[in-house]
Parts: structure tokens; sequence; C-alpha cells
């Protein structure tokens, strides 16, 4: 097991697991498939910015050289918010997860999270009812601050978000 930054050169192989994400689970991800599809490779790439000031980065979770897995952190821009950062697009296969790649992600992000000079917090949102991964987050040391209901739409169907944080530096 590896687990490692992406790079644009990962482009390819992390849009693919992405979008079997998106489609194979549409309850547990704001984006749809299809929006996501119609992107451009190029913004798969951009996505995938290696330089140190990057407002994202995004893990890949290998299994040998198959990537099986992938959790992305958004740095806020703002001013007013820049001590903050935000956990998101986290997927691990079928057959690779209960093998650690999760925590293995969560735990690599959250390492960038103490690197990233301000940050203090990473927060995240759940699906309200992914039990497993809520306690996975819980193992982690997130706590529950909030559920958004209506959050997503699919079809007629609304779905709500737990919202959970992490302190990653002193608060105060």
């Amino acid at each position: 097991m590896t687990v490692r930054r992406l790079e644009p050169a990962d482009a390819v192989p992390y849009r693919a697991l992405m979008l079997a994400a998106y489609a194979q689970h549409p309850d547990a991800f704001t984006s749809s498939a299809s929006e996501r599809a119609a992107l451009p490779l190029s913004w798969w790439i951009a996505r995938l910015d290696a330089s140190p000031a990057a407002g994202q980065i995004v893990l890949g979770a290998f299994d040998g050289d198959r990537l099986v897995g992938a959790a992305g952190l958004e740095f806020e821009a703002r001013e007013k918010a820049r001590h903050k950062a935000s956990l998101f697009g986290m997927y691990v296969t079928a057959d690779a997860r209960q093998g650690g790649f999760g925590r293995q992600l969560v735990e690599a992000a959250l390492v960038q999270a103490v690197a990233r000079d301000g940050v203090r917090l990473v927060q995240l949102t759940v699906t309200e009812g992914n039990l497993a991964a809520q306690a996975l987050y819980e193992r982690c040391g997130f706590k529950v601050f909030g559920v958004e209901p209506y959050a997503v739409a699919i079809g007629g169907t609304f779905l709500s978000k737990v919202h959970m944080w992490r302190a990653v530096g002193p608060l105060g």
C-alpha cells in the first residue's frame, strides 16, 4: 500500500476512479457522474496541480501500481478563513475496502493540512446514514458539529450531510 500526492500525470486514472465513484455511489458525492464526465481532461489535470502553494491537493492510494482510492484537501483562500481546509472526494474501491486505504488517505490528508502554514482545522461532510465513512472519520479524530438537511437532491430524494471537523493546530 502506498499513499502519495497525485500529479498531473495521474489525471487519467484519477478521472476514471472518480467517475466510477460518482456513478456507483451517487448519494456519497455532491457532484454527479454526468457533470464530472463532461469536464475536459484539462480540468482534472489542473486539480492535480503539484505546486507547493496549490489551492488543493489530491492524494492517491495505490495497491501496487493500481489507483484504488483518492481524497482531496482544499485550502481556503479567503483571508478570514485561511485557517481551514476541507477534505473532499474521499473514495476507495469496493475491492480495496477494509484494507486500511481509507484511514491512510485521511491521515495523509491531515499531515498535508498540518504542513500548510496557518491551517488549524479540517472540515468535511459525509452523507447522513453512511455509517462506515462516518465511523472512519471519527476514528481519525473528527467530531460532528451539525447536519445540513436537504443538502443534496438525487431525483426526487433529498439527502442530509453531516458536518464534521478536526483540529490540526492550536485553536486560540
